[in-house]
């Protein structure tokens, strides 16, 4: 059944989505700030900022006026970087002040906010009243836009509490190529999210370094167990960390040129600084305010977390690379289910 959704923020991954449901046979506006963006799209069905070689459907339709967006939307879809879904969130909320039915809402964005260390579900259920939406539904796993949008073989995850409302989300956008599985666990999905683009910038920077295979896969396991153990001090079911928003998600994004964070993680290892990494990127890397919301949240929680740490020292205290790297393998032994 076709259906009328708003997807707010057309960076890589929501345009593409929004491309996707518009292919699924549904009536989506795609949201942007940026009106030269939003005419581009419209006149030419290019967003060559963040997708330079792909063609849109020429059914997607843009705007600039969040009011039209999202007017008699029964989705609204949020994938807005980690610290502008706040202000988003309360936009928002003004313009569904009201409205009836409520709109189930999505999110596909992958961060922890900085100081409070909230999810992104929690932050727009702190903005959005209850009586103005239907749901909140998380949608994460291993899904590169850039494969989504040439049809690669895909599997997500659709969590919510409510698993009526991640079932809605499951047909909304399941089709030949893009295959969505439902979990209950919210928690576990976001952690799973946010966390892996630390591992993601460990992993890139190993890769700049001159590491190979067994580096990055001893990384990548040590990382996971870090993610679990902080999401399980939250409340998340360590089944989730196995399932793809949490390996799945972590492998994908650790491995690939496609992911911002491992790119970013390859020019630092290559001696780049910090900041002339973000100014070079000109799209947001999650996985460096990540790293020190992570960081921050595992001291108050005391959880152990040795590669997050060395990783914040990278980047928020100078630390050479390889000097962090060096202090992790010279750490006393321990046991692996330590």
């Amino acid at each position: 059944m076709m259906k009328k959704v708003a997807v707010l923020g057309a960076g890589s991954w929501g345009s593409v989505l929004a491309n996707l449901l518009v292919e699924n046979g549904h009536q989506v506006m795609l949201w942007s700030r940026n009106q030269a963006q939003v005419d581009q799209l419209n006149q030419e069905h290019k967003n060559p900022h963040y997708m330079k070689d792909f063609t849109y459907n020429e059914g997607l339709v843009a705007t600039s006026d969040m009011q039209a967006a999202v007017s008699g939307a029964a989705v609204i879809l949020m994938v807005i970087p980690t610290k502008g879904v706040r202000q988003v969130a309360g936009q928002l909320a003004e313009l569904l002040n009201g409205v009836t039915p409520a709109p189930l809402l999505v999110h596909a964005t992958k961060g922890l906010e900085q100081n409070t260390y909230k999810r992104v579900s929690e932050m727009l259920a702190e903005e959005i009243p209850a009586a103005s939406r239907h749901g909140i539904v998380v949608l994460s796993g291993p899904s590169h836009a850039e494969d989504v949008a040439i049809k690669d073989v895909t599997a997500v995850t659709a969590a919510c509490g409510d698993l009526a409302c991640a079932k809605e989300i499951q047909e909304l956008f399941s089709n030949h190529y893009f295959r969505v599985y439902t979990n209950d666990d919210v928690i576990g999905a976001e952690f799973g999210a946010a966390l892996k683009n630390i591992i993601a910038l460990g992993s890139g920077a190993l890769s700049g370094l001159g590491y190979h295979d067994n580096a990055r896969a001893a990384l990548i396991t040590r990382g996971l167990a870090e993610i679990r153990r902080l999401g399980v001090a939250f409340g998340a079911d360590p089944m989730t960390f196995i399932g793809l928003s949490g390996v799945g998600d972590l492998v994908v994004t650790a491995t690939s040129k496609n992911s911002r964070n491992w790119r970013a993680g390859y020019q630092l290892g290559q001696g780049q600084k910090l900041a002339d990494v973000v100014e070079n990127m000109g799209m947001v890397i999650e996985g460096v305010a990540t790293t020190k919301a992570a960081y921050e949240l595992a001291q108050k929680r005391h959880v152990q977390m040795p590669i997050t740490a060395a990783l914040y020292r990278v980047l928020y205290e100078d630390e050479d690379i390889k000097s962090a790297i060096d202090g992790l393998m010279e750490r006393e032994v321990t046991s692996e289910k330590e």
